[in-house]
């Protein structure tokens, strides 16, 4: 049995061990995976044909495959750190092996790829959501990123799924983003929590939000938060407060914090990215506009940079063009396009 075999049967023991669970959020089901599918295939194509015409092009295994094995690894978008590490262990197991065949080194390159991901880690992509109670999500990111759109389409998932959900605008900072939310709001029909004056005072509204929320007994609030990252320290105060407040409400509160990054901004999205894990405890992150870029690797950069999963990818801007990451169909991609 391969390496690779072994990781797809560990997330089939997962799936067993986990079933419970699956059946509990059995209800939370997405809908045009093709269109998922096809973005996953995107994203992960210009690596696979890197690599298959690598295979190709060498006779046998040498420090000139190697350099241009690491080069692929980078434009793949994984960053210089990352790509370091995996390729040090692609190395390592090439040694291990005595791998000389370009063609076998393929399976190799799969195998470190996706072990750097799951490494010591287990790979949960559902929400904390508990029935019975008032869930709070906490949704972070600079501005331009898909906040927004974000966080409605999170509303008409869950919506879609016989939630009762509720939106409140605390990005009092931009008049334009409450304006935003109030649309798609509208448009998904759920309602949302407005600040009662520009420029209130964001844990205020906050509060008022969610308080509304818990006495008529709704069972999610999408919290919107400022994206501004010019002040960082304003920005940190801001976030804090925020959280205390919800801590008042609910210590168990939020049940998640998610932050938004666009694929598109690669490596300097995660130093933007950065800047939030240290102002506030991130669970999760949802990466916008997959759609528009096949540098896949940005998932393991972000694994990473934060030990934090993937939860949600989107791959468009219609309303339910936002998917659970699932690991298997991107490393199935994956490796269907390299032709193992």
């Amino acid at each position: 049995m391969s390496f690779f075999d072994k990781i797809k049967e560990a997330f089939k023991r997962k799936k067993n061990v986990t079933n419970e669970i699956a059946k509990k959020n059995e209800k939370d089901v997405f809908v045009s995976q093709k269109k998922f599918d096809i973005g996953l295939r995107k994203s992960s194509s210009a690596l696979s044909e890197k690599i298959n015409n690598l295979s190709k092009k060498y006779h046998s295994v040498n420090e000139k495959l190697i350099e241009e094995i690491e080069e692929a690894l980078i434009q793949f978008d994984l960053g210089y750190a990352s790509t370091k590490k995996i390729l040090d262990a692609i190395v390592d197991e090439i040694k291990y092996q005595h791998v000389n065949d370009p063609k076998l080194i393929k399976e190799i390159i799969v195998d470190k790829l996706f072990v750097y991901y799951i490494q010591n880690t287990i790979i949960d992509v559902d929400l904390n959501i508990k029935d019975g109670q008032t869930n709070i999500i906490l949704v972070t990111g600079s501005n331009g990123v898909g906040k927004t759109t974000s966080i409605a389409k999170i509303a008409n998932l869950y919506k879609q799924n016989n939630y009762s959900v509720c939106l409140v605008a605390g990005d009092t900072f931009r008049a334009g983003a409450v304006k935003q939310l109030e649309i798609w709001a509208n448009r998904i029909n759920v309602p949302i929590f407005l600040p009662k004056k520009e420029g209130q005072d964001p844990a205020s509204v906050i509060y008022q939000g969610i308080t509304f929320a818990k006495e008529n007994k709704i069972d999610i609030v999408i919290c919107d938060t400022s994206g501004r990252l010019q002040n960082k320290t304003n920005l940190m105060n801001e976030l804090k407060k925020i959280n205390n407040v919800i801590k008042k409400i609910d210590p168990n509160q939020p049940c998640e914090s998610l932050l938004v990054i666009d694929a598109l901004t690669g490596q300097n999205g995660i130093l933007q990215a950065k800047t939030f894990n240290e102002i506030t405890k991130i669970t999760g992150i949802i990466l916008t506009k997959m759609d528009s870029t096949s540098k896949g690797g940005i998932i393991l950069s972000i694994k990473d940079a934060f030990n934090l999963p993937v939860k949600f990818i989107g791959f468009g801007e219609q309303i339910n063009d936002l998917y659970k990451f699932d690991l298997e169909k991107f490393i199935n991609g994956l490796t269907n396009s390299i032709n193992i």
